[in-house]
């Protein structure tokens, strides 16, 4: 089996979701979150696009239910042993097929937690979930159980975020290397994603942003592939990615000159990002983070160009995106912990001159401050 983590960290894990399911009174959890059962099993893939659930019984037992392709995927990747296959078929319902399960773990009449908060699991697929199991037993939506335990990152956890950290500072210097006039933002995706895969890395779980020109100034990956002009504006938001565990930046580079206001948009932005380092300590609340990075562009008259939120855990995440629980925006009462690791991103979109200015870095939470985990300099660079 490719298991990337010990059999003691495997088993505190199923230890502590054992114990908040007793917590929040739930006699079985079903995970529907691919982040979930790759955390509690090592089980890895992407066919949670169909379905398939883990159940996990207040007495330790472990089932997975799922199809052919994926029998030897969690053979190979996981330490389950119980794997059930429901079948393709005109009409399978593998809802039945769980009931089946559910008898067998005696749960009848149970409370039973669902991830209903996954990808997963399509609105049909809950809508027949919740069907099959009406008058058999009681659902509550369970969705944040292993999630807010996933949060605070373990010593092996972080040896894997520190090497996506440095992926993602490889892939950086690609485009330092690789961005200039005449060269098209598909050799510079190409760069990166190179060094990357040679590092050992893995597929991000979602896809690098990347535009010039105009389309500098989206927060979003979009088809578009554009080669820069003599004198353009670069912007790229990347992970690098190991084991799953993700390590972000963010970037906006001058290509040929810089416009005298992308200097004092750069400015705003490291200004905004260690205020925003200042902050980021345990006990402190992550919306008391966010509000310090409004305050500081406000101040510098960039309410209008700045965004609603300014970061987000990172960590094992699965397609279609990399952000994780919890987001940093106003109000946002969960209170920073050691463990914690944060992508925290300065965007500024200036829609009125057509400038964009971005700067992001992961910052992994110490007890007693934070340690930013990309190791480039913050430095405007105009390539």
């Amino acid at each position: 089996m490719a298991l990337h983590f010990s059999k003691d960290e495997f088993s505190n894990r199923k230890n502590k979701v054992i114990k908040s399911m007793k917590e929040e009174n739930i006699d079985a959890l079903l995970m529907f979150r691919q982040e979930s059962m790759y955390w509690l099993t090592g089980y890895d893939t992407f066919g949670y696009v169909f379905f398939q659930t883990l159940a996990l019984d207040k007495s330790g037992n472990i089932i997975l239910l799922t199809r052919a392709p994926d029998l030897r995927q969690a053979q190979n990747t996981s330490n389950i042993e119980d794997i059930r296959i429901w079948v393709d078929k005109d009409g399978s319902n593998p809802t039945d097929d769980l009931k089946v399960i559910l008898d067998e773990l005696n749960l009848k009449g149970k409370k039973i937690g669902v991830e209903y908060e996954a990808y997963g699991l399509t609105g049909r697929n809950a809508l027949r979930l919740n069907k099959s199991l009406e008058n058999y037993c009681s659902l509550e939506d369970k969705s944040d159980l292993i999630t807010k335990l996933r949060v605070i990152k373990s010593k092996e956890e972080i040896v894997y975020v520190k090497k996506a950290a440095e992926l993602a500072d490889k892939a950086l210097d690609e485009v330092w290397k690789h961005a200039k006039a005449g060269v098209s933002e598909s050799k510079i995706l190409a760069e990166m994603n190179r060094v990357i895969f040679e590092g050992g890395g893995d597929y991000p779980a979602n896809e690098f942003i990347i535009g010039s020109g105009k389309n500098a100034l989206l927060c979003r990956y979009q088809a578009e592939k554009q080669i820069l002009n003599k004198q353009d504006q670069l912007t790229i938001e990347w992970a690098g990615t190991y084991r799953h565990y993700h390590s972000a930046m963010f970037r906006t580079i001058p290509i040929g000159k810089a416009d005298p206001k992308h200097h004092k948009m750069h400015e705003a932005c490291v200004e905004a990002l260690k205020n925003c380092e200042n902050k980021l300590k345990p006990r402190n609340k992550i919306g008391e983070v966010f509000d310090v990075h409004a305050k500081t562009f406000d101040d510098l008259g960039y309410n209008k160009a700045r965004m609603n939120a300014c970061g987000y855990s990172l960590g094992n995440t699965f397609s279609p995106n990399w952000m994780d629980w919890p987001m940093l925006y106003t109000n946002n009462p969960y209170a920073i912990q050691p463990g914690n690791v944060f992508f925290i991103h300065m965007i500024l979109m200036d829609s009125e001159n057509q400038l964009a200015m971005n700067l992001g870095e992961t910052y992994l939470v110490t007890e007693s401050g934070n340690e930013r985990l990309g190791k480039q300099k913050l430095d405007l660079v105009i390539l």
